[in-house]
Parts: C-alpha cells; structure tokens; sequence
C-alpha cells in the first residue's frame, strides 16, 4: 500500500564543526530548521553534537535531545554510525588508514579497535530504542576489499570466508538491534564488502535472513558503478529502510572510466554532485519508493566537489520537499465505477443468463 516519504531530512555529519551554528545541538537543528528541513539524522560518533554512551543509558538525555529538535522543527531520523560499523571489520592493509576513526585509546591494537566499535554499535541500539527510532544507517565494514579484482587469481575460498567472519561479527549485533526494534540499514558502498546488490546478497545468506538487515539506499554509489539503481529499487524493495538522497555523474573519457585513475574527486570520471547537478533520476526513484509503499525519511547527503555546502543544504531542502508525492488515496477513474454486484459479476462473464 502507498505511503507518503517523509522529509527533507539532512545528514548532518558533513556539516557538523567547531564554528557556529554547527558546533553544538541547538544550534545546528535551528539551522536545519531555518533551512526547512523536518528531520536530521544524527553522526553518532560526534560528541560536539551527541553524547552516544549518554544515550544509551538515559531516557532523560535522549529526551532532552528530542525536544531541543522539536523546539527547532525537526525530527531526529536515524543516528548515523558509518565511522563504527566500519571498524567492526577492517583488513590489515587498512589498519593505519581507518585508525583515524577510533579513539586514541584503541588505535594501533586492532582487537581493541574492534572490540570499541562492537561496543558502540551496540549502545547504538540502546540509544535507538530511547529515542524511539526504527532504523540506523551503517557501513558493515570490509575484509575481502583488497581482492576486488580477480587478479591475481584468488585461493578457493577466499571469499567465502571473509563473508563467514562478516557474518559472525554482526550477528550479535543484529540480534541487540531486534531487541531495540530497530534496523540495521547498510550503507552498498565501495570500500565496503556490502557494496552492491550480489554482495548484500551473499552477507543476507549468511545471517540466515535476519530481519534487521537491511538497507539504506543511496544511488550515487550506484550510478558510479554503473549498476541499475532503478532496478535496484524492484529487487530490493523490501530490505531498503533507510534513504540518502545524492546525486553524481558519471563522465567516462578516452583516459578513465568506473576506476577514475586514482584521480582526486573534482578530477574523477565519476563523481558526487549537489542535488539537481547530478545524473540522477530522482522522479523515477520517488516514484518507486512511493509504488512500493516506503513511508520512512528522505536524507540528504551533502558530498560535492564544486558546490559550497551550505549552497547544496539549502537548495536540497527544496529539492526533496518537491520531489516528495503525495500518494493518491483513490483511483483516477473511480468517477466511472460503480457499486459491486455479484449477480452483474456473474452475467459479465457468461456465469449467468441475462434476463430477457
């Protein structure tokens, strides 16, 4: 059944800093606010915005936050824990690179790294169910990334084992989500072993269906793959919980395609895009969404190597808000129809004699 999408909403973890408005709670939801936006989903790594542990131990904090939103016009959406869920996986070759996203404490010991970020996730699903939400947009992490390429030729089994140890590491974590009632909505994104429909696939098997996992979808990681987004949308409807609206192009040239010769973003045959700037067919994935009856947030990601951030919050406020639609709650043509008869049924397919 059609459902109306809620929104706008907006990611705040691309705007969140040490300068005003975006260097505190209130202020930032008053700038989302003025800016029309109706919901924030919260990077719940940021403690110059959220206080995660605090969270999930006390109903008084989440309901503080809450209403300090409210008090602004907005809703939270989901808590957003990208830079944790990444953690709970990380091949060796990737180490130094993402021990940037763990605190000092556990840096350079990645047991300990991981063991922090288990442990965030799971306060994650605590602070969820405090604050009342129904999903939590998430990376899964990444142990088979390096051999992407089928060359050199990959051992038997590779693979599959890297997705059994996936799959073993958030089980739990799936499990203290159900407990939550809430979602675990994974991000399909390059640099993670989740990063298209096949590989969701093959995790999905592996934790025997759990209901909370699922997806949040983003068709700018799509696009640059150059896999059917729209498509994607038919097949995977029912797993996707979660949206982050962003846009991106895709320029192939005589010298770069999907791989973009490790060329920085502004330089990339594909890249992120403002709202509206892209390739993006966002009218055809409204639609989808709308057909299939998805009723939760529209999120704006903002990632774009040209355009100022808060030119791109602003302008994609607008850009969601017109996108939205509003489901029809009868048919087009119900003027024409007329009130069901069974005896008229049965004439009208020769079940019955017409009466002379």
């Amino acid at each position: 059944m059609a459902s109306n999408i809620k929104g706008p909403g907006i990611y705040l973890a691309q705007f969140a800093s040490d300068e005003a408005p975006f260097d505190s709670w209130q202020s930032i939801t008053r700038w989302a606010g003025s800016l029309g936006f109706k919901g924030v989903q919260i990077p719940s790594w940021d403690a110059r915005i959220f206080d995660l542990r605090r969270a999930a131990e006390s109903n008084t904090y989440c309901d503080e936050v809450a209403g300090i939103a409210r008090e602004n016009g907005v809703e939270i959406t989901e808590l957003g824990t990208h830079l944790q869920g990444q953690l709970v996986a990380v091949h060796p070759a990737y180490d130094e690179a993402f021990d940037g996203f763990a605190p000092e404490a556990v840096r350079r010991n990645p047991q300990a790294r991981q063991a922090w970020a288990v442990e965030q996730m799971l306060l994650s699903a605590r602070a969820s169910r405090h604050l009342g939400l129904k999903s939590n947009v998430s990376f899964p992490g990444a142990l088979a990334w390096p051999y992407l390429y089928p060359w050199p030729q990959r051992p038997a089994g590779l693979i599959e084992a890297a997705f059994d140890e996936l799959a073993k590491r958030w089980r739990p974590i799936f499990d203290a989500f159900d407990e939550a009632d809430c979602n675990v909505c994974f991000e399909l994104h390059p640099g993670e072993d989740l990063f298209d429909g096949t590989t969701f696939e093959m995790f999905l098997q592996r934790v025997d269906d759990h209901p909370r996992c699922c997806i949040n979808y983003d068709p700018s990681h799509f696009l640059l793959q150059q896999l059917d987004y729209l498509e994607f949308i038919d097949i995977y409807h029912a797993r996707i919980k979660s949206l982050h609206i962003k846009d991106a192009e895709f320029r192939p040239t005589g010298r770069q395609g999907v791989y973009s010769g490790y060329q920085p973003w502004i330089e990339r045959a594909g890249r992120f895009r403002s709202l509206g700037d892209g390739q993006i067919d966002f009218g055809a994935i409204f639609s989808k969404m709308a057909q299939y009856g998805y009723d939760s947030w529209a999120v704006l990601e903002w990632e774009c190597c040209l355009k100022h951030p808060e030119t791109g919050a602003a302008e994609g406020a607008a850009f969601i808000r017109n996108h939205i639609i509003r489901v029809t709650e009868k048919a087009f043509d119900d003027f024409a129809g007329g009130q069901k008869d069974p005896a008229q049924l049965r004439r009208m397919l020769g079940l019955e004699p017409v009466a002379p």
